[in-house]
């Protein structure tokens, strides 16, 4: 299985509502395209008034990555949306295969 790492840094303010188009609109969506296992967002405090996020999707090859970020698997997938919330994020997003797990 694969990780899809990636992570952008957002005024807290702005975290509700990155949150609910997660929710609304990117997670749906992946729960359709075969392969796909699983997302999370993670987040952690940066400053008082800023956060950084970091979204950690696993799938079961990368493939399966294709269906969703065709034709650059390592291409970050950011909606104009989503970027608006956010001072800066990653335009490139990391795989790891994932070894072990409980």
């Amino acid at each position: 299985m694969i990780a899809r790492y990636w992570s952008a840094r957002l005024p807290a303010r702005n975290l509700s509502a990155y949150r609910e188009h997660l929710e609304r609109s990117v997670f749906p969506e992946l729960k359709s395209i075969p392969g796909f296992v699983r997302a999370e967002l993670l987040a952690r405090e940066l400053t008082h008034a800023e956060l950084e996020v970091v979204v950690l999707s696993v799938w079961q090859s990368l493939e399966s990555i294709d269906a969703f970020a065709h034709p650059d698997r390592n291409a970050a997938v950011v909606a104009p949306a989503a970027s608006a919330l956010f001072t800066s994020y990653d335009t490139r997003v990391r795989h790891l295969q994932i070894l072990s797990s409980v």
